[in-house]
C-alpha cells in the first residue's frame, strides 16, 4: 500500500519557505536555499533525503545544494542554468517525473517571468503546486530577466490548474502583497476578509502559505488583470493613459507594485 505524503514547512533566512515532501521515511526537498534547516528537519523526523527539486537559479533557492550533496548522494532536478550547481536531471515543460521514494508523480511546468528558466512542479494526485517565485500568495515575483508577456502567460498557465490546487510559494510576502491588492481593489470583499484572516495567522506565528488557487483567483490582482475593477484603478491612478492590452496592463501593475510602499 502506498504511503501517504505530507509536506513539512521549513522556514529559512528572513522570509523563505523550503518545502519537504515526505512519506514518513524518505523525503524530497524543494529549493533548499540553506542546508542547515533542511538537515535539522530531516534528522528530527528521521527522514532519508532521496531527491532535490529546484525551480530557478537564485541563491536563496539553490545555496544549500552543495552541502546537502556532501551528505546525500541524491539526484538534483532543475532547469538548465549555469548558476545551479550539480543538476543531474535537467527538466522541461510537460515532463513527468516519477519519484519512487517517496512515491510521487510530478509534472514540470515552465513558468518564465521572474527568471527566464523558471519551472514549477505540480503533484496532480495531491493537487500541490511548488511554484518558487512565480506566483505568490496575493502577488507574483519581480521580473528579473523575464518579460511581462512571459510572466502573464506563466500565471495564465498556472490558473488552468484545478481551483483546489494548494499553492506552495517560496516566501512569506502575503501581508505586503495583500496591502497592495487592497489598493488595487479596495471594494473586493473576499480580499478584505482574506486580509483579516492572514493577519490573524501571522499574529499567531502561523504561515500564510499554502493558499488555494481558487482564493488567488479571487484576490490576487496579478491573476485579475482582466477584471474591469483592476483596469479602472490603473486608469484612475495614472498607471496607464487609456485602456490597452492585457500585457500592457500587467506591466503597469507590476511596475506599480515595484514601488508600492
Amino acid at each position: 500500500m502506498k504511503n501517504s505524503l505530507s509536506i513539512l514547512t521549513v522556514p529559512a533566512f528572513d522570509d523563505n519557505y523550503l518545502w519537504i515532501i515526505h512519506d514518513g521515511h524518505t523525503a524530497v526537498v524543494v529549493d533548499p536555499g540553506d542546508a542547515v534547516p533542511v538537515e535539522e528537519a530531516l534528522q528530527k523526523r528521521h527522514l532519508a533525503l532521496s531527491a532535490i527539486l529546484i525551480t530557478h537559479h537564485h541563491g536563496d533557492h539553490t545555496g544549500g545544494i552543495s552541502a546537502l550533496l556532501k551528505k546525500h548522494a541524491v539526484p538534483v532536478y532543475g532547469p538548465a542554468h549555469p548558476a545551479i550547481p550539480s543538476v543531474s536531471h535537467v527538466v522541461g515543460n510537460a515532463q513527468q517525473i516519477h519519484l519512487p521514494s517517496p512515491d510521487c508523480l510530478l509534472q514540470v511546468i515552465t513558468v518564465p517571468g521572474h527568471t527566464r528558466e523558471h519551472v514549477a512542479y505540480f503533484c496532480p494526485d495531491q493537487k500541490w503546486l511548488f511554484c518558487g517565485d512565480t506566483l505568490f500568495a496575493g502577488g507574483c515575483g519581480r521580473l528579473f530577466d523575464g518579460t511581462p508577456a512571459q510572466m502573464l502567460h506563466s500565471l495564465d498557465t498556472l490558473c488552468s490548474l484545478p481551483d483546489q490546487t494548494l499553492v506552495y510559494c517560496a516566501h512569506e510576502y502575503t501581508l505586503a502583497n495583500l496591502r497592495f491588492a487592497a489598493a488595487v481593489e479596495p471594494h473586493n470583499q473576499i480580499l478584505q476578509q482574506r486580509s483579516l484572516d492572514e493577519q490573524n495567522k501571522r499574529n499567531q506565528g502561523i504561515p500564510t502559505v499554502p493558499s488555494s488557487l481558487e482564493l488567488e483567483k479571487q484576490t490576487n490582482p496579478f491573476l485579475r488583470i482582466r477584471e474591469t475593477s483592476v483596469v479602472n484603478t490603473l486608469l484612475v491612478q495614472g498607471k496607464i493613459p487609456f485602456p490597452q492590452d492585457d500585457i500592457s496592463h500587467f506591466a503597469a501593475l507590476r511596475e506599480w507594485k515595484n514601488h508600492f510602499a
